[in-house]
């Protein structure tokens, strides 16, 4: 494939450089809508999907439907781990995750990539999310765009200090340095540690405006659910990575604001049965990364993307 200058984005035709990882769990019609939009993107990817121990026929269908994709079918549930199981077999030098329930904007494949391709020491880059069927921004996407991080001249947007899985495109060596998504954290708020321990080897991630990415949220989403993990991870990612006196405000702030309901309280009671594993593979980091965690967590508490509500 002949490449094009960086910063050109008016080539079209299929592009090698990117390969779209899928996780899905008991979302075969969503999954199989996804699937589909994916397969007519101009850039024809290679698409990996991992099924998470779906019930409802899910790997029976997308090996049907969508034979020239590779299915992969671990036998129980990974969550997030199931992104890691799909890039052991990435071959190409950059991935696109998705969710079963977005999809990629035609071309921003290809830009990605040119983006990355310019840009050795840039990990990743963040799309702006669009709301289906509304056609409206993700409330998030005022956060990155507004992200309160300096980064080098030379990044293609505003610094970021985490990405969102479903909208971000990594390089596949990156990912892998940085130890993929960490088997504790299972899912739900997973990419905040990741993004931590690649700012910490010197890798930059950013917010690209050009790039986009859709998504018509899950009928089948339990939101609460997804808060307990969520609230419980981000007290996880507190006390692996944040130094003393940092860490214990955050709790107490958490302990402060969050709703105070039975969600709450199983999150709370999670975070609290893990702290031995998490005490064990403590590791705080130094102060100039904890100062960009500091400025991100007084940005995203006036954020209205950021409540642990549901």
């Amino acid at each position: 494939m002949t490449r094009t200058a960086p910063g050109t984005r008016t080539r079209t035709g299929p592009d090698d450089r990117t390969t779209v990882v899928v996780i899905t769990h008991n979302r075969r019609d969503e999954l199989l809508r996804t699937l589909a939009l994916l397969r007519r993107l101009p850039e024809r990817p290679h698409v990996i999907v991992t099924d998470n121990a779906s019930a409802d026929g899910t790997a029976e269908a997308v090996a049907r439907d969508f034979p020239e994709m590779t299915l992969l079918r671990p036998g129980r549930n990974l969550g997030a781990l199931g992104r890691n199981l799909a890039v052991q077999r990435v071959r190409t030098p950059y991935v696109a995750f998705c969710d079963d329930d977005t999809w990629w904007e035609p071309g921003s494949l290809r830009r990605a990539a040119d983006l990355l391709d310019a840009r050795p020491r840039l990990a990743a880059v963040t799309a702006r999310i669009v709301v289906e069927p509304e056609g409206t921004e993700d409330p998030v996407v005022r956060e990155l765009r507004e992200s309160p991080l300096s980064g080098p001249d030379w990044l293609p947007g505003p610094a970021l200090g985490s990405f969102l899985a479903a909208a971000t495109v990594l390089r596949t060596d990156a990912f892998r340095a940085g130890g993929g998504f960490h088997p504790g954290l299972w899912l739900g708020g997973e990419e905040e540690l990741l993004a931590c321990d690649l700012q910490r080897q010197g890798w930059w991630l950013a917010y690209a405006e050009e790039l986009t990415v859709h998504h018509h949220a899950s009928r089948l989403r339990d939101s609460t659910a997804r808060r307990v993990l969520g609230l419980r991870n981000t007290l996880w990612f507190t006390w692996l990575r944040r130094p003393l006196l940092p860490a214990l405000r955050r709790t107490g702030h958490l302990i402060r604001t969050v709703p105070r309901d039975a969600a709450s309280a199983r999150a709370f009671a999670r975070a609290t049965a893990g702290l031995p594993w998490v005490l064990r593979q403590r590791d705080p980091v130094p102060p100039d990364l904890e100062r960009r965690l500091a400025a991100l967590e007084r940005a995203r508490r006036d954020s209205p993307a950021r409540r642990y509500v549901g």
